[in-house]
């Protein structure tokens, strides 16, 4: 929830100082994001191979495990498949490549944006905040009434970190192993599935 907050806050931050128009108007056109998007890949990559738990969860891994990040997935795009029978502003592969953020918002939103323009990106960055505060503030609803995988499934990316604790204190400590690989292999599949989506 903290984090969420400060992005919220850097975010606002952000609005206003480009209202009071304090940087250059060729501000926007500068290649900073490409480059702050190359430096968050790089430290994505780090901070999954340098993770230890990977190879407990190595050792532990049969082929149920791998279920669940694609049932998450699965899911997503089933219910996308849903909302694009209503009138929206928004294409199907733009809905498509915000949902596919799967709560990685810092991730998904320079991606989105550098492919589809920052008005997308925007609309990324807050989907995919509220997608975890809801699992943060919601998780003991879904442990109860859609079972102990559902919070891993509505904590996407967020369940290796931000959320785990509260999924863990939920539904148990013996689903750490799954809420983490779960949430390493989306997050994994962030940067891969949203330009995809979007070129196509």
């Amino acid at each position: 929830m903290k984090s969420s907050i400060i992005i919220i806050i850097f975010f606002v931050s952000g609005l206003i100082l480009g209202l009071l128009s304090i940087f250059p108007e060729n501000f926007s056109e500068s290649n900073i994001d490409l480059y702050v998007l190359y430096i968050l890949m790089f430290l994505v990559g780090i901070g999954v191979s340098s993770d230890k738990r990977i190879l407990i969860i190595l050792k532990k891994i049969n082929i149920k495990i791998l279920l669940v990040p694609f049932s998450v997935v699965l899911g997503t795009f089933l219910g996308v498949l849903f909302l694009s029978i209503f009138p929206c502003i928004l294409s199907f592969n733009e809905i498509l490549a915000v949902s596919s953020g799967f709560g990685y918002y810092s991730l998904s939103s320079i991606i989105i944006s550098e492919i589809s323009g920052e008005t997308l990106g925007v609309i990324a960055l807050l989907s995919n905040i509220c997608r975890e505060i809801i699992t943060l503030l919601l998780t003991p609803v879904f442990a109860k009434y859609f079972g102990k995988l559902a919070p891993i499934a509505s904590g996407g990316a967020t369940s290796m970190d931000t959320t785990l604790p509260v999924i863990t204190k939920y539904i148990g400590k013996d689903y750490a192993i799954i809420s983490v690989f779960s949430g390493m292999v989306l997050t994994i599949l962030v940067p891969v599935i949203i330009p995809l989506v979007l070129v196509n």
